[in-house]
């Protein structure tokens, strides 16, 4: 398969928001191992390609913007009917053959705006013309602005704004949008889909976080939780890790537990994480749903300010440490908006907690001259399965939560990628 993007950018600026929709595209294209062109404006300036428009996979393809030797200026047709300029129709036909020629090769041609924007008309024009010539070629239009009424009785060429292209399927970023949209060019919503602007959260990290989201992903799982720490027993690692696996067999929801950790003397780091993967493995997690920094190229700890973007990513924060002084990843945790969970016997925890209306459990403690010893009934398990339904309902309530946790699983290039793009694709 090989795809090309027809955009027409006259400039690359990222200030623009469909310069970067047609970046998120061109990656989920090339990550896929999908062939990609570009055809763009022969007046958009290669200085301006940065990031992934100036990826070597790229195929990138100027197409003419001159008749006679002159720059051809683009008009705003964006009224239902009228005149064009004198050489808009030649101009038209001498895009088409240059559009001809670098559409020939590709299965796909993918159109940002083209059938939509008033000052595209002429583009617009060329392109129905080149569909003519190469049945081969599938089309997806896509438009990006809110869908115009049509005109009862639209007239040529003022009409290719209103009317279907043969072999198109014609795409919106919302569900919302397709009865507006089909409307608009006068096709059944059946032939209409919607494809989701994405949102790289990723791309905005530091490359420790993309280190280690190209590792385990951090993307997908319902319930992500980060726990910083020296790696000895005080912090109750594996708390953390039953916990973990109570919420997923319980609830069902899918979870990954990343423990960002550093080495300490009281344990040895091998015994300690491997006892922690079987008390998480027992209590319902997968192999899958655990990871150590110090396993992922971190072996003496993670950046403390990138522990700050995996909380921006995270949504579930869990302290059952025996012993706090203050407990400042609880700070850290919260201010990336995650629901916490805390050791309610240690009375700094308590006292942060508290402030910060978190969930409190009880665990073993240390408090001010004496340490205490926590006893469940029936079972711990019991317990712990117990407050992992409470938590994922009042985390399934909580709103914020909610949006932070579907912007990060559903809005995200893979998901628009493997549910919405590829799917128009082979369709």
């Amino acid at each position: 398969m090989k795809v090309a993007i027809l955009t027409m950018f006259n400039g690359l600026g990222n200030t623009y928001s469909l310069v970067n929709v047609v970046a998120e595209h061109l990656r989920m294209l090339l990550d896929a191992g999908v062939k990609t062109k570009v055809l763009v404006s022969e007046d958009c300036p290669d200085s301006e390609r940065e990031g992934i428009f100036a990826d070597e996979r790229l195929e990138w393809v100027k197409i003419t913007n001159r008749f006679q030797g002159k720059q051809i200026h683009w008009y705003d047709y964006s009224q239902p009917d009228g005149e064009v300029h004198e050489t808009f129709f030649d101009e038209a036909d001498a895009v088409a053959s240059d559009l001809e020629t670098h559409l020939t090769d590709v299965d796909i041609c993918i159109m940002h705006d083209i059938h939509y924007q008033g000052w595209h008309l002429m583009h617009n024009v060329a392109i129905r013309k080149v569909q003519e010539k190469l049945t081969h070629v599938k089309f997806i239009a896509i438009t990006h602005s809110a869908p115009v009424n049509r005109p009862p009785n639209p007239k040529w060429p003022f009409s290719c704004r209103y009317t279907p292209m043969p072999n198109t399927t014609y795409v919106y970023p919302t569900h919302s949008g397709i009865p507006a949209l089909a409307k608009q060019y006068d096709v059944p919503e059946g032939k209409c889909s919607a494809v989701y602007n994405s949102l790289d959260l990723i791309s905005f990290m530091s490359d420790d976080v993309k280190s280690i989201h190209n590792q385990i992903g951090l993307l997908k799982s319902d319930i992500l939780i980060v726990y910083p720490g020296r790696l000895t027993t005080g912090k109750k690692f594996e708390k953390v890790a039953a916990l973990a696996g109570a919420i997923r067999k319980k609830t069902e929801l899918t979870v990954k537990v990343v423990f960002c950790d550093f080495p300490s003397m009281d344990i040895k780091p091998d015994i300690y994480k491997a006892a922690i993967r079987k008390i998480g493995y027992y209590y319902g997690l997968r192999e899958p749903d655990i990871a150590f920094t110090s396993d992922l190229g971190y072996s003496n700890g993670f950046p403390r300010s990138a522990v700050f973007e995996l909380f921006t990513l995270s949504n579930l924060f869990i302290c059952p440490s025996y012993s706090e002084s203050f407990g400042l990843t609880v700070l850290e945790a919260a201010s990336r908006g995650n629901f916490l969970v805390l050791n309610k016997a240690v009375p700094a925890l308590e006292e942060i907690g508290t402030k910060l209306k978190a969930y409190f459990m009880r665990w073993d403690a240390r408090n001010f001259g004496y340490d205490t010893k926590e006893t469940y009934n029936p079972s711990e398990q019991s317990y712990l399965e117990e407050h992992a339904l409470r938590i994922a309902d009042l985390m399934r309530d909580n709103s914020v939560l909610n949006a932070k946790t579907l912007t990060r699983q559903k809005f995200s290039p893979d998901w628009v990628w493997y549910n919405q793009l590829e799917p128009l694709l082979e369709r």
